[in-house]
């Protein structure tokens, strides 16, 4: 696991919410925590190359700026991790999850328009060779997904 120093910690604790929402978003966050932006730049790409960070971007509710739907697939658990790659190159895919079910690998997948969102299943579909189960939703819910960044006794801020 990495090794995450005082600014990583502060970079990801301060940025969880309220990414700020501008042209140079990175150069705001730069001034925010007192460092450059090219700083800021370099350990955002460390913390997602040592899987630390899985996105980095804003979260908006899908149903307002085009399309979403949470998919389900099943597939043999020795199989799991070449199809959780194979779905997280699909466009419009933010994330996915294993879950303990008959449909093991849950994801949901986000597009333009409806048109769209229904051919990147079906071409998604076709490249598994398996039936996606397509979950629309029918009521909202917010869920806040982000989690304080644990300190050392000694380290804290």
């Amino acid at each position: 696991m990495a090794e995450l120093d005082a600014l990583d910690r502060r970079l990801i604790d301060a940025f969880q919410r309220d990414l700020p929402l501008c042209p140079r978003p990175f150069a705001v966050m730069a001034e925010r925590l007192g460092v450059s932006e090219a700083e800021v730049l370099a350990r955002l790409h460390a913390l997602q190359q040592d899987e630390v960070l899985s996105r980095v971007g804003p979260v908006f509710d899908h149903a307002r700026a085009g399309a979403s739907l949470l998919a389900a697939v099943s597939v043999p658990e020795a199989e799991r991790d070449a199809v959780a790659t194979a779905i997280n190159r699909s466009p419009g895919v933010n994330h996915n999850y294993a879950r303990e079910h008959d449909f093991n690998l849950w994801f949901v997948m986000t597009a333009a328009d409806e048109n769209q969102l229904e051919a990147r299943l079906e071409a998604l579909e076709e490249e598994l060779g398996r039936p996606l189960l397509r979950l629309p939703m029918v009521e909202g819910y917010h869920i806040d997904l982000g989690f304080p960044i644990p300190w050392d006794e000694l380290e804290a801020p």
